[in-house]
């Protein structure tokens, strides 16, 4: 009698190692689903992001402005050598740029989709010093054909017509010839091919018929767009200051600001780029405008509140949560009698797997954090009344709702300490296998058949 009870025990105990690589495979095989709730979530960023692109076209999309910069043509000088150049454009930049950047921001809506939009009020500076100027050799300035050039990467998000103030009057600017020229010298690589506005300002001449030595240019301009706003260094050495009522703003270009201060009524940031660190010419030929791409500074539009990317973040731990709770639920199989037919695992899979097209469809409409606690709160109230059914015991329900409740929190951790969440999980997964080595520590999983006599005397 006690060799066949023996014998029975061991083969549980065999069944039960069996069981343990069984289900290992299942929560692999988990992320089979997993991949098409992943493809799922980048079709709805990829239809985020179509819906962004369609908004911005209409608001004039991510702009890039240029202040203040003079455009002066040149000609051959008379008796200048055979070869020399014969005419081309000149652009000048200021000594010293200075630009201000207001903006206030709206939110405009397609469908569950949620777009911020931008109305920027710019006021560029410039301080020019022509004193110095020399045109290239063998070529002489035609001062009575210069030009104030400014630059927007989209002219179809102008609020207002933009104004350029020189010597106490007023400018309006428009295409000109010369823009029209610098366009097509510079349409693959500069940032302005939206376009250049121009305008030839009444200069009162100096005797020799050149430009005054010193000169302040200040241009106003007033545009809409999204995404993102910069203003290129345009000027030798160049300041910018811009501010505005979105609280989750990001910074980039070339230089980063010097100074910058985020709260809840907005920001304020101070971008000082100085001529070393510009790496461009004082002036030169008109492809010049080609480089100034590299020295745009702004920034960014962050949406916090996107789900798209934190519902994907959040899909990279399956593999992890789906795991612990089998190790869960195996565990509870171990110290029961009960025992969990792998069909049942499968079933506690899909039903993690849904959990992520809960919280991707709730996050849509309310926003993760509530998503996230919705969802979560109802997988793991499923997976514990189910281990109540399996395990036919209340205690299991309150062992499981707690078990269960920390693993779905420790995902809301992870997503929200990106710094340290790969030591988080690191260390979340040694505690639960050391925890599963310690209640299993007396299993004999070879399931050796033990004599009579030491069966008695257990």
């Amino acid at each position: 009698m006690n060799a066949r009870q023996n014998s029975h025990r061991g083969s549980d105990l065999r069944s039960l190692g069996l069981k343990l690589m069984v289900v290992c495979g299942l929560a692999l095989a988990m992320t089979i689903p997993a991949l098409f709730v992943s493809e799922l979530v980048t079709d709805r960023m990829q239809r985020a992001s179509e819906v962004t692109k369609e908004i911005s076209a209409h608001v004039g999309g991510a702009q890039i402005f240029m202040g203040p910069v003079f455009a002066v043509p040149y000609r051959a000088s008379t008796g200048a050598p055979a070869g020399s150049l014969s005419d081309g454009i000149c652009l000048i930049f200021p000594e010293q740029a200075r630009a201000e950047v207001k903006v206030a921001t709206t939110e405009r809506k397609r469908s569950l989709f949620r777009v911020p939009v931008f109305a920027a009020e710019l006021k560029l500076e410039s301080d020019f010093d022509s004193s110095a100027l020399a045109p290239p050799a063998g070529t002489e300035f035609d001062w009575t054909r210069a030009e104030i050039i400014v630059g927007a990467s989209d002219l179809h998000g102008a609020l207002a017509d933009p104004t350029l103030e020189l010597d106490g009057h007023i400018y309006g600017l428009a295409p000109s010839e010369l823009s029209d020229r610098l366009l097509s010298q510079n349409r693959e690589k500069a940032p302005f091919k939206g376009g250049l506005l121009a305008a030839r300002p009444d200069v009162k001449m100096a005797t020799d018929g050149k430009m005054p030595s010193a000169f302040h240019v200040v241009s106003s301009m007033k545009f809409s767009g999204a995404e993102r706003i910069g203003v290129v260094a345009y000027g030798k050495t160049t300041h910018v200051l811009a501010q505005g009522d979105w609280r989750n703003p990001g910074f980039d270009g070339g230089v980063l600001p010097v100074t910058r201060s985020v709260n809840d009524k907005g920001f304020r940031a101070e971008w000082m780029i100085p001529f070393t660190a510009r790496g461009l010419r004082a002036s030169g030929a008109g492809d010049v405008l080609s480089g100034l791409q590299a020295t745009a500074v702004g920034f960014y539009f962050v949406q916090l509140g996107d789900p798209y990317q934190s519902v994907y973040r959040s899909l990279k731990y399956v593999l992890l949560i789906v795991g612990l709770v089998f190790l869960c639920y195996f565990g509870f199989e171990v110290t029961t009698a009960r025992r969990v037919h792998p069909a049942q695992y499968v079933l506690v899979g899909l039903a993690q797997i849904i959990f992520y097209l809960l919280l991707l469809s709730m996050s849509e409409r309310i926003g993760f954090d509530l998503g996230f606690l919705l969802a979560a709160g109802a997988t793991v109230s499923l997976l514990s009344v189910n281990a109540g059914w399996i395990f036919e015991g209340s205690r299991r329900v309150l062992w499981s709702f707690g078990i269960f409740g920390i693993l779905y929190s420790l995902i809301y951790l992870l997503l929200r300490m990106e710094d340290n969440s790969l030591l988080i999980g690191a260390l979340s997964s040694f505690f639960a296998i050391a925890l599963l080595m310690y209640l299993t520590r007396r299993v004999d999983w070879y399931g050796s058949p033990q004599p009579a006599g030491a069966a008695d005397q257990s």
